[in-house]
């Protein structure tokens, strides 16, 4: 069986997605039958070395790297807003992509994206590290659904790290989320997530320790804590591309993905501080406005109108 050839897409290639990515597919997941053949970045200078340094073969553009790949991972996990921008390049190529995460800087972004991974009939899937883990796998075995959850995380700050606990939440209890309040101190924040059939989630998000990724999952049953094995966290969810790839369709529900993006557009806004806020979108609407924490840059707005632009038309 021919070996299929994976490239990878970034910012710039010295972040830690791309270094434990490449080790995995190197080393565990060898066996699998893929390899990571080359890379581009937009920062070249530094991708370059990087990419010297551990054997893999560097490109200069996406172009040049398509003629050597059967697949792509869009990564810069760090820079969400640059990942329309790589997709308009990407896509058009005709080859299933993995867009690391945070998917989209928003929801109107994420829905741009999707649209031109249909209109180029591109398979695309998108997910955080937090959705192959052993919380998940308890889930699947339940006897009865998941009354409740409370999810302990941390990191830096929730607009980079946020989409952790809530993709473990939106994949545990479905798209079907309907409003969210955040409270606490903003140095310690707590978020309530309400589901359909009073199904209620609560975020615990710690940026000032790290601590590990747990979930308490309350059933009919009664209740078990599940920790996180951070040893096999990307390693698992290296596994997971994989697995997408082999299918050659996403394995994710892009419900779910958008939820996760609306989740954090409206949980970092100042609505939902200590007051519920909706989570359905008017009827007609398709997505939320942009969500304000990425303000930051003339990329990242670009991206914002060209994202909203091709959602309205």
């Amino acid at each position: 069986m021919a070996v299929k050839r994976i490239g990878f897409v970034d910012y710039r290639l010295d972040n830690y997605h791309a270094k434990v990515y490449l080790k995995a597919l190197r080393g565990p997941l060898a066996s699998r039958g893929y390899e990571v053949a080359g890379a581009t970045a937009l920062e070249r200078g530094v991708s370059r070395a990087w990419a010297e340094e551990r054997g893999l073969a560097y490109y200069n553009s996406v172009e040049a790297l398509n003629e050597a790949v059967d697949c792509f991972i869009i990564l810069a996990p760090s820079n969400p807003e640059l990942h329309l921008e790589m997709c308009q390049e990407v896509l058009p190529l005709g080859k299933p992509t993995f867009v690391d995460k945070t998917f989209a800087p928003d929801e109107l972004t994420a829905r741009a994206i999707f649209a031109l991974a249909d209109a180029c009939d591109v398979p695309i899937q998108t997910t955080s590290a937090l959705r192959s883990t052993a919380v998940q796998s308890f889930v699947r075995e339940l006897p009865s659904p998941v009354q409740s959850m409370t999810i302990f995380s941390s990191g830096t700050s929730f607009a980079e790290y946020g989409i952790h606990p809530v993709e473990l939440a939106v994949s545990c209890m479905g798209h079907d989320a309907q409003r969210v309040m955040r409270m606490g101190p903003e140095l310690h924040p707590q978020w309530l997530l309400q589901f359909s059939d009073d199904r209620n989630v609560i975020i615990d998000f710690n940026p000032e320790i790290d601590i590990p990724f747990s979930a308490i999952v309350s059933t009919q049953q009664g209740r078990d804590q599940i920790e996180v094995d951070g040893a096999t966290l990307f390693l698992d969810a290296a596994a997971s591309i994989l697995d997408f790839f082999d299918s050659g369709k996403p394995l994710v529900d892009r419900r779910e993905s958008l939820m996760v993006r609306r989740i954090l557009d409206v949980a970092m806004s100042d609505r939902a501080h200590d007051a519920f806020v909706s989570l359905r979108a008017p009827e007609g609407a398709t997505g939320t406005a942009p969500a304000p924490h990425w303000d930051r840059d003339l990329a990242g707005k670009q991206a914002r109108t060209d994202a909203t632009n091709q959602v309205r038309r």
